[in-house]
């Protein structure tokens, strides 16, 4: 079983950035797909970004495309999601994501292990 903990979060403004950071431990292997998804209020769980085992191949929602980048660093076992040009829109709880697979996917039903997830909140 892989564990995963995230970090990073908090409350920034409107225009501010962010780093979030996944921790991956327990029986951890490098070769699967990782993911990060968000979940607003009263909203369902999106999709946000997902990156190969490789670290090629990086896939991102509509609504982060040209803001958000994700990496990872497979020595550290540790993904991450960079956040620029943050709105409130972006607000909400970020699940990082463990895939079954080795490519990206967007698929919440491929991704077998998840995180607790950080809280994100921008204000205006």
């Amino acid at each position: 079983q892989v564990q995963l903990v995230e970090s990073g979060g908090g409350l920034v403004q409107a225009g501010d950035s962010l780093r979030l950071s996944c921790a991956a431990s327990g029986r951890t292997r490098n070769n699967y797909a990782m993911g990060w998804f968000r979940q607003a209020p009263g909203k369902e769980r999106e999709f946000v970004a997902a990156i190969s085992w490789s670290g090629s191949n990086p896939y991102y929602g509509d609504s982060v495309k040209g803001r958000f980048a994700i990496s990872r660093d497979n020595a550290k076992n540790t993904v991450y999601l960079q956040m620029n040009s943050l709105t409130p829109e972006d607000t909400a709880l970020y699940y990082c994501a463990a895939s079954r697979y080795l490519s990206t996917t967007t698929r919440m039903t491929d991704y077998a292990n998840w995180g607790q997830g950080t809280q994100v909140t921008v204000s205006s």
